[in-house]
């Protein structure tokens, strides 16, 4: 029977420190993408080659190959793999590193809903207007998932390792086996229901008390690896200074009750929402 242990917690700063240089002017990609030297333009060709990117080529412009390039040069990946999973938003590759698997994942610029993506981002006190710019808006996206994936993990919040981060394109811990990516809560039979609700509550106080809120918590991103229970799609969480943070945790509550409570767990979102209330202590700017 899975046990779905936690982990220990660091120490965090305040929330949103992290994002205070949060920069989403054109990168090194954006450059090489218009310099377009020959090392670069016999790159990009034998990505565009390979099979796995013949279905998915509206993803990739011409500066997701610059930073894709960027990111082999700096050695955060060395060789590209195929498509884990495609969503409106993003696709997620594997790659190699290292000799280990990791997960690129990929923001489309384009196709993107910015729209959404803006009433997460709009109300953060440390965001400059970002007006209509699409690139403005993913780029910042991307970095803010990355800095979230990494206060959610030294919140003791179990999430994939985020590696690299370079325009609209997220490095991180791959979570899955050589069979495919790891399954999400709603899709696998819960040995020890009482147990995975008890660990996602200590999540969802965890992340409240590290002064962030998923925003979009449910079975479908929570995942399973390794007998462990992982929180995934960190990139719409915001801190405690969002205006909207206790709606969008309100709704976290609700969301993951309504599934624990489909398992059979005597629990509610009201009750939930209380319990977070009760026991976590939101860091705020000093």
């Amino acid at each position: 029977m899975a046990e779905f242990g936690l982990l220990d917690t660091d120490e965090v700063d305040a929330p949103g420190d992290e994002w205070e240089e949060l920069d989403v002017s054109d990168t090194e990609a954006d450059r090489v993408a218009r310099v377009q030297d020959r090392e670069f333009d016999e790159f990009r060709k034998r990505i565009k080659n390979t099979e796995q990117f013949k279905v998915e080529a509206s993803v990739f412009d011409d500066a997701t190959y610059g930073a894709l390039y960027k990111l082999v040069q700096d050695g955060h990946i060395d060789a590209f793999g195929g498509p884990v999973s495609t969503g409106k938003e993003a696709n997620v590759y594997t790659a190699l590193a290292d000799d280990r698997e990791v997960a690129a994942k990929v923001y489309r610029i384009n196709a993107s809903d910015f729209t959404d993506m803006r009433g997460y981002l709009e109300g953060d006190p440390r965001l400059e207007e970002l007006g209509g710019n699409k690139k403005a808006v993913v780029t910042a996206w991307v970095k803010r998932e990355f800095a979230n994936l990494g206060r959610a993990r030294a919140a003791g919040v179990r999430s994939p390792d985020p590696v690299a981060v370079e325009r609209n394109i997220l490095v991180m811990e791959y979570l899955g086996t050589e069979t495919g990516r790891a399954k999400r809560l709603g899709e696998v039979d819960v040995e020890n229901p009482e147990t995975a609700f008890e660990v996602v509550r200590e999540y969802l106080r965890r992340l409240y008390d590290a002064g962030l809120v998923h925003g979009d918590l449910s079975e479908y991103n929570i995942v399973v690896h390794d007998s462990e229970l992982y929180v995934i799609d960190l990139g719409q969480a915001v801190t405690v200074h969002h205006p909207n943070h206790e709606r969008f945790l309100e709704r976290d509550c609700e969301n993951v009750a309504a599934f624990f409570a489909r398992q059979g767990v005597d629990t509610g979102g009201e009750e939930l929402l209380a319990y977070i209330d009760a026991n976590a202590e939101p860091r705020e700017d000093d």
